[in-house]
């Protein structure tokens, strides 16, 4: 009798552990797996057989999951449902203590996990790190670490990064200089924001040994999922320069900047490009780039390898001109 007893409670042990969220697509399909996020128009549940799939909403007849999730019908607010149930088609229940909800599909606008304080923030970003470390007839000593993350509550998003590089060569430095940068967002639409920033970036060994930035003004952002994002923003800004020799300029600029990056290949591997053209408002230069492009490869969930290019330029300040190209290669961390 024990034994059966035992037995029996293994099963179910068994059978709720296989338990799958489930979604029903109009053309007759069924998914199962685990739902990750609903963001942008797509569902993106994880499968044993297929990795990560995302699914357009307007194909979703209906779903369901056991997962406690935020559904959100607006930016501001949203309901923590203990699961999900199935309902007719175009509609879903949100199941709690109190009584059971049916909405309809049309009107969510996200589908989270509840984070533990702030229930609808979304946290990501990442940590490269590059090292190259030779002892030969020359020795060389690179490392290049930079930092991206994003934190977004509702109207409101949270930006921060930051790199440090430093090269070396038999004892000499040809490279030592860190930069880091806050921005913050408010959402005025779905799609339209407004930024503010302050950046500042530090060289010890070029002739443009500081640059503090302050701008402000409007951005749009055509998407951002759990498939990537792509932003543009327009800026109105103060720049400062301060040369090696003791020099100093400052001036106003137009500028432009661009963030992008989408995943591919059922989320395991990531282009990215971001950057920030500007024009300067006067003959204190001609313009100035600070681009990057790459490749991530997720290891794991976690972990990375990445690839990159990365570009400086000014341009228009005679003996100060500046124009750099890295290559780097390594290691990271994803969140």
């Amino acid at each position: 009798m024990l034994l059966r007893i035992l037995f029996c409670l293994a099963v179910i042990g068994a059978s709720s552990s296989a338990v799958a969220d489930t979604v029903w697509l109009k053309n007759g399909d069924r998914v199962s797996g685990k739902i990750k996020v609903f963001d942008g128009g797509k569902l993106l549940i994880q499968t044993e057989y297929g990795g990560a799939i995302p699914i357009d909403w307007k194909q979703v007849k209906t779903l369901e999951s056991d997962q406690e999730l935020l559904v959100k019908q607006d930016e501001y607010s949203g309901e923590k449902a203990k699961s999900l149930h199935a309902a007719e088609p175009g509609k879903v229940t949100l199941a709690n203590d109190e009584a059971p909800k049916t909405v309809d599909l049309a009107s969510i606008q996200q589908i989270m996990k509840p984070k533990p304080v702030v229930e609808d923030l979304m946290f990501k970003g990442n940590v490269d790190v590059a090292l190259d470390y030779k002892r030969a007839e020359s020795d060389t000593d690179d490392y290049d670490v930079d930092f991206k993350t994003t934190a977004r509550h509702g109207r409101w998003r949270h930006n921060a990064e930051g790199e440090y590089n430093r090269e070396s060569q038999d004892g000499t430095t040809s490279a030592n200089n860190w930069s880091t940068e806050y921005a913050l967002d408010r959402f005025i639409t779905d799609k339209w924001f407004w930024q503010g920033r302050l950046k500042y970036q530090r060289d010890h060994i070029e002739d443009l040994a500081r640059q503090r930035t302050i701008g402000t003004g409007p951005g749009y952002q055509f998407w951002d999922n759990e498939l990537g994002a792509f932003s543009l923003g327009s800026l109105l800004n103060r720049t400062d320069y301060e040369y090696a020799d003791g020099t100093k300029d400052n001036f106003y600029s137009l500028a432009m900047k661009w963030d992008y990056n989408r995943y591919l290949v059922g989320k395991t591997v990531e282009f990215f490009t971001n950057g920030e053209v500007g024009k300067p408002l006067g003959n204190v230069a001609d313009y100035a780039l600070d681009a990057e492009m790459g490749f991530r490869y997720k290891v794991t969930e976690w972990a990375s390898l990445n690839l990159k290019a990365e570009k400086d330029i000014i341009s228009g300040t005679d003996d100060n001109d500046l124009d750099k190209t890295r290559y780097t290669a390594g290691f990271g961390v994803t969140w």
